[in-house]
């Protein structure tokens, strides 16, 4: 007999995907040019110009036999020692190359973490908003996600949910910020707030709660938001980080976990996340990547194409009346629908070829999310559609 609930998995796609799959199957019966698809989150911009001219150096220079071998499971070290020390420079923290376990990209490095923290019937808190391969990659764990509902005015965190949600079970807690899929960043006083939350809790619980930092999109933020580094604030953190959005490389699966020394168990924490990265077929992050990484970790794609986006969209919805929370990051924005029935508003909006994923699967109805990280001609040319949008309800 074959496992459930993996077919479950397999034969499921995400509503964002399904999306995805419709936007191509209307562009071949009306033109790619007359869809307008913001379901994906996949960067419109190229990466720069120093990773192609790295992995061309890398091909022409390298001993062809040594560049496309196994590095060591943790990732090459003078990768791992180059990326602490850019972290160091740009966070002032102190980590070494020993700290950092290199990851096929964020998904990897969440569940080599979280399969690393977890055992059956722990607990494992998200704020929604969320990301929603959250739930399947603690599920997969065997510990239960417990969610922490939206502050929809301004989606930082409601502590008085939170504290409510916390118990003896809680083995961990994921951040997202800035956040997929209301591109809202945690400000200094909350992470603050929060890390003075968890030593009280962890006090009273008599065990290390953890704190996951899941920051792929840590370098796209705007209008002078700065987002802080967590580990500075909080010793039981681990950083998970992937290369996807700030470098524009999401099919090239590039990231890390950093593991502090100021972690409890710190050297059996990294044990077990490279013990579950062991155990799920994750040793040995991609060998040029990790090379890559380590000459660009300081390198970003051009991400004024997203602020751009980001102001005609929040500019055209103002217009139209559309509500919605100004992103401090990320290239998404996550409007409310025009009615408190998300699906039903994402289904009308469809029917104009304006692709909007559901707020509900990011456990957040009434909102929709928008990734704009599409070319800004697609974002002109929709946003008379939005308005034609608007103009049903309110007829």
């Amino acid at each position: 007999m074959l496992n459930e609930k993996m077919i479950g998995l397999g034969t499921a796609r995400s509503v964002i995907r399904e999306l995805f799959e419709y936007g191509n199957q209307r562009a071949a019966v009306v033109g790619r040019e007359n869809v307008f698809d913001f379901s994906l989150g996949n960067p419109s911009v190229p990466a720069p110009p120093k990773v192609n001219d790295t992995i061309n150096d890398l091909c022409r220079t390298s001993d062809p036999v040594q560049l496309h071998g196994y590095t060591s499971a943790p990732g090459a070290p003078a990768v791992r020692e180059t990326i602490a020390q850019s972290i160091n420079r740009r966070q002032g923290t102190h980590f070494t190359g020993d700290n950092l376990y290199m990851t096929c990209g964020a998904a990897a490095s969440l569940t080599s973490a979280l399969n690393g923290l977890c055992n059956p019937g722990d607990e494992v808190v998200v704020f929604a908003p969320y990301f929603p391969e959250y739930q399947v990659f603690i599920e997969h764990t065997g510990a239960e996600m417990v969610l922490v509902p939206a502050d929809v005015e301004a989606f930082q965190i409601p502590f008085d949910e939170l504290e409510a949600r916390l118990t003896p079970k809680t083995k961990a807690l994921i951040v997202n910020s800035p956040n997929n899929p209301s591109g809202a960043v945690y400000s200094e006083a909350t992470v603050e707030k929060l890390a003075d939350l968890l030593r009280l809790k962890e006090a009273e619980y008599g065990h290390p709660i953890y704190l996951i930092a899941d920051e792929p999109y840590r370098e796209i933020v705007f209008d002078g938001v700065t987002v802080p580094y967590l580990t500075k604030y909080y010793d039981d953190t681990l950083v998970c980080y992937s290369y996807s959005k700030s470098l524009s490389l999401p099919g090239e699966r590039i990231g890390y976990i950093v593991v502090p020394d100021e972690c409890a168990d710190s050297k059996l924490v990294f044990a077990a996340c490279a013990g579950a990265a062991r155990a799920l077929g994750y040793v040995c992050a991609p060998s040029m990547l990790q090379l890559v990484a380590a000459a660009c970790c300081e390198e970003t794609a051009d991400m004024s194409v997203y602020a751009e986006n980001r102001r005609l969209l929040l500019e055209g919805f103002k217009e139209m009346g559309i509500p919605c929370v100004a992103p401090g990051g990320t290239f998404y924005i996550f409007p409310q629908s025009l009615e408190p029935d998300d699906v039903a508003f994402s289904e009308k909006a469809k029917s104009l070829d304006l692709l909007v994923v559901p707020g509900s699967g990011f456990g957040c109805p009434g909102h929709v999310r928008i990734a704009h990280c599409v070319p800004t001609e697609r974002i002109q040319k929709a946003l008379p559609v939005f308005q034609k949008l608007v103009d049903l309800y309110r007829k």
